[in-house]
């Protein structure tokens, strides 16, 4: 009985055997993960290279939405300018009903090449100055709403008839527009 003592309800034996038996499935195990793994590894890279294909075919061979455009006659209609940033803040009340007021930063855009509008612009900047204070004073609430690119357009042809005599500015930009209703 020295060979079989009993520790529990198990012989020495039966636990040689069931030590055995653990091991062989510890190592039966590890071809399992692997499997696995690999299984995981190839759904990624298959998940990963129909993406690459997709999105190839749906943006046309893998050129990008943003292109620049070929087409000479729009790609030489938009010059480069410079802009002429030192005006003040304009702040006004506008006329009409309802009561409001503006705040307006504007820039004036003239060719990079001209040596006369920057020269004159400077010199004529008080002018230019109450020249927007007034027209925007002249204006209603309801027109500065909403016809930004329009104001703009007339603001530029305003300036260029009545304001300069020797250079022409091409574009104005708004970098500030705050309209407020007054209570």
């Amino acid at each position: 009985m020295a060979d079989k003592d009993i520790i529990g309800s198990m012989t020495d034996d039966e636990m040689s055997e069931d030590a055995v038996i653990k091991t062989e499935k510890k190592s039966s195990i590890i071809p399992h993960i692997l499997k696995w793994v690999a299984i995981g590894l190839a759904a990624i890279i298959l998940i990963v290279a129909v993406s690459i294909i997709t999105v190839n075919i749906v943006t046309q061979k893998g050129k990008g939405f943003t292109e620049y455009p070929s087409s000479p006659e729009y790609r030489d209609t938009t010059e480069i300018l410079t802009y002429y940033t030192n005006l003040d803040l304009v702040r006004t009340n506008v006329s009409g009903q309802p009561p409001a007021s503006i705040s307006v930063k504007i820039h004036l855009g003239y060719s990079q090449d001209d040596k006369t509008t920057p020269s004159e612009i400077s010199g004529r900047s008080v002018e230019l100055q109450d020249f927007l204070r007034s027209y925007f004073k002249s204006r209603t609430y309801s027109e500065l709403e909403s016809n930004e690119e329009a104001i703009k357009i007339e603001i530029r042809n305003l300036i260029n008839d009545n304001i300069l005599t020797k250079g022409k500015i091409k574009r104005v930009m708004i970098t500030q527009y705050d309209l407020y209703l007054q209570e």
